[in-house]
């Protein structure tokens, strides 16, 4: 299906400047996923500078379509993109639809398949047999092994406002997306008498950084964890914190930090743990206490009735809940890396390396 030009009108091709990559924002096929890759204004300045960028038309993404239009975009039809010319760049966040069960093109968003997660064995499949890519925007990298573009710190300042206002019986479900004013004066008005502890591991990292400034807003007492502290874990120190927000997102075996037999302690605290990192399904999961994820509608469920309640809060698009908020900052950051897409050097490169590597352990 051809790409509209914004004034309704069909295209026959996707027009841009010889060497420059062309770009296909797809429509979100997840309906609390109103987040894109890019703003319009990032968009506009990628397309001056010769990029191509068709962009589905979608009623839930923050950002009008016919904002993107006015930057110079082509509009497309939703779920148009299976149709895109050979060579484009299918650009998204979460996950893809089931069909095409072949996937040709080269796609860019966070597809969580190199863990052994649930379903990536699948996924990986669909694209060999298509002969397509994935170039997973968890893996984009510097030299030094640094993420160019996360969600990291909104994921955090998420988590634990979640967690807090779980804990104070003020989280309303199902959750509604808005903006950070909002969300920081409930956390403020919910305060009151409240006395919980809360601990942060991987307080150092971007999504650590973000969950303590959450509790800082609500008044919470925060202890702060990172990699010095967790070497030689104080297992009864963890559990005497009423709020654990886990920021830790770990590729090789790692002792966990909370198990079954912690949950079963007579004499724990805890009381409401928030995953940020979601890495259910993985064998590097450092919360094997949950099996399935969290949801808008069911933000937290009970793990544990005694010896005491014990909830999890596992929700794996948190920063959606501030939508424009969050694409503003992640597009701030991966628009200057999508103007390298396709060149020799530079991060992509590598990026594809992680995903030839997940296709060969598939045997």
């Amino acid at each position: 299906m051809p790409p509209e030009r914004p004034d309704g009108l069909a295209r026959t091709e996707v027009s841009g400047v010889a060497g420059s990559p062309s770009l296909w924002l797809r429509h979100e096929v997840r309906s609390t996923e109103r987040r894109a890759p890019i703003t319009p204004a990032d968009a506009a300045e990628l397309v001056s500078d010769g990029l191509s960028i068709t962009v589905e038309r979608s009623p839930q993404r923050c950002f009008p379509d016919a904002d993107y239009a006015d930057a110079g975009c082509q509009l497309a039809a939703t779920g148009s993109w299976p149709d895109a010319p050979a060579g484009t760049f299918v650009l998204g966040l979460k996950e893809l639809p089931e069909q095409p069960a072949v996937l040709r093109h080269q796609h860019v968003y966070f597809g969580h398949a190199y863990k052994g997660q649930a379903g990536s064995a699948a996924l990986l499949r669909r694209f060999v047999d298509g002969g397509g890519a994935l170039l997973d925007i968890e893996y984009l990298t510097d030299p030094a092994g640094r993420r160019l573009a996360a969600f990291g710190y909104g994921a955090g300042y998420l988590g634990a406002a979640l967690a807090v206002l779980h804990h104070r019986g003020r989280l309303a479900a199902p959750l509604q997306s808005g903006d950070r004013a909002q969300l920081d004066r409930l956390l403020a008005e919910s305060a009151g008498a409240d006395r919980a502890c809360a601990l942060v591991i991987g307080a150092l990292g971007r999504s650590g950084r973000g969950a303590c400034d959450a509790l800082a807003v609500a008044g919470v007492e925060t202890t702060e964890w990172d990699v010095e502290q967790t070497r030689q874990l104080d297992r009864a120190a963890l559990l005497g914190h009423q709020l654990l927000i886990n920021t830790v997102l770990v590729h090789s075996a790692t002792p966990p930090f909370v198990t079954a037999a912690d949950a079963d302690e007579p004499g724990r605290a805890l009381r409401v743990i928030c995953d940020v990192t979601c890495d259910v399904g993985s064998p590097y999961n450092l919360l094997p206490v949950y099996d399935e994820l969290t949801s808008w509608q069911q933000p937290a469920r009970r793990l544990r009735t005694e010896p005491a309640p014990l909830d999890i809060i596992a929700i794996d698009n948190l920063p959606a809940l501030l939508p424009r908020e969050a694409t503003e900052a992640f597009s701030a950051e991966l628009a200057p890396q999508l103007r390298l897409l396709g060149a020799a050097g530079g991060p992509w490169p590598d990026c594809r390396r992680h995903f030839d590597r997940a296709v060969a352990a598939l045997g």
